[in-house]
């Protein structure tokens, strides 16, 4: 069974910050439900500060309707894109260059609070991200899948995800499945639209368990493992942008993903660190990985392979959904053996424009 986007009812996710002092508490909490969950962990005024930066730059990038408040993120329908377009990486990679977008990441609530799960100096990843999503864009939601499909290095390593602004559930937020990390292991995966393509398949167990929310609001925070199954909700607003952090974290000394060491999403136009940094004032956060010691692992591309493989199977059966994957890496980068692929699957020229036409909407 496929874990899908639907929205089916949910639980109030359970918060933790009577427990925010009780390092064993936390981590009881945290075998038991598989994440923790703060109201206003982080500072709300930073947040909002890093919303208009960030919203500045999406409205400089065509996002957001002309003359209006970029905090307000009022959403240009017409320039509708998601990770994996070619508009998303030209507007995404200009916000990624904010020094304050990587200094959040950084901040003392966030390093302190990982550092009490893990009983152990922790650093955050070099690898920032960045969630920017459409409304009424919903088949591109991001399906119910485990971090670690993607991120690797450590099935222990925390994801900390933070709306900048607040994000009740009609703009999208996250939604968790409940103790669903104790299956231990990875689960399968398969070709989906949405951030990362990949769609988990829940066994039997996973299929007893709830999925978790919450209306959130600027300043709350969840962390979680990278088995933890969870999904996006679907952002069903009429206009409004949902914005929000994706950072990950690990204790000192773990072992991390080569491609965690590189700008997201750089396999796309080769953007470089001393592209991130050019513009900084400050020196302090610059390479600071380079000075801790990590085992190194390779990127295990298994799973994005055989995701790949079962869009090009679906597409040749008429899927709408994995033409419009395959038709994205045409337009990337038409001289891939993926482009070349997709293009003898589409029955297109890659150096043809009509091949990045886009089928859902």
């Amino acid at each position: 069974m496929r874990a899908g986007n639907s929205t089916e009812e949910w639980r109030e996710l359970r918060v933790s910050n009577d427990a925010r002092d009780d390092a064993e508490e936390l981590r009881r909490r945290l075998d038991l439900d598989g994440y923790l969950f703060f109201r206003q962990l982080q500072r709300p005024d930073l947040l909002r500060e890093l919303r208009r930066e960030m919203l500045t730059v999406m409205q400089d990038g065509g996002w957001l309707l002309e003359g209006t408040d970029p905090v307000e993120g009022i959403a240009n329908l017409d320039a509708r894109c998601t990770e994996g377009d070619v508009e998303y990486t030209e507007v995404y990679h200009q916000l990624y260059k904010l020094e304050a977008f990587h200094r959040i990441a950084h901040q003392e609530e966030v390093m302190e609070m990982v550092e009490k799960i893990y009983g152990r100096p922790a650093m955050p990843h070099p690898q920032k991200i960045a969630r920017l999503w459409f409304p009424q864009y919903t088949e591109h939601t991001t399906p119910a899948h485990q971090d670690y499909v993607h991120f690797q290095g450590h099935y222990q390593t925390l994801t900390c995800w933070a709306p900048v602004g607040d994000c009740p559930r009609e703009l999208g937020g996250l939604a968790m499945l409940a103790g669903s990390h104790k299956t231990g292991h990875v689960l399968d995966h398969h070709f989906s639209l949405g951030a990362g393509a990949l769609d988990v398949e829940l066994g039997e167990e996973e299929r007893k368990r709830e999925w978790h929310s919450t209306d959130y609001e600027i300043g709350d925070t969840l962390i979680f493992p990278a088995l933890t199954i969870h999904k996006a909700l679907p952002n069903v607003t009429a206009d409004r942008l949902r914005v929000s952090l994706d950072n990950r974290y690990q204790a000192i000394g773990e072992t991390i993903a080569e491609h965690m060491l590189l700008p997201h999403l750089n396999i796309f136009n080769k953007l470089t660190w001393e592209d991130v940094y050019r513009s900084w004032p400050s020196d302090e956060l610059k390479y600071y990985w380079e000075k801790i010691e990590n085992p190194v692992a390779p990127r295990d591309l298994t799973y994005l392979d055989r995701g790949f493989s079962e869009a090009v199977e679906q597409a040749r059966n008429g899927d709408d959904h994995a033409r419009l994957y395959l038709r994205r890496f045409i337009k990337r980068d038409p001289d891939s053996p993926e482009a070349r692929m997709a293009g003898e699957v589409l029955g297109e020229n890659p150096g043809n424009d009509a091949s990045s036409a886009d089928g859902v909407k």
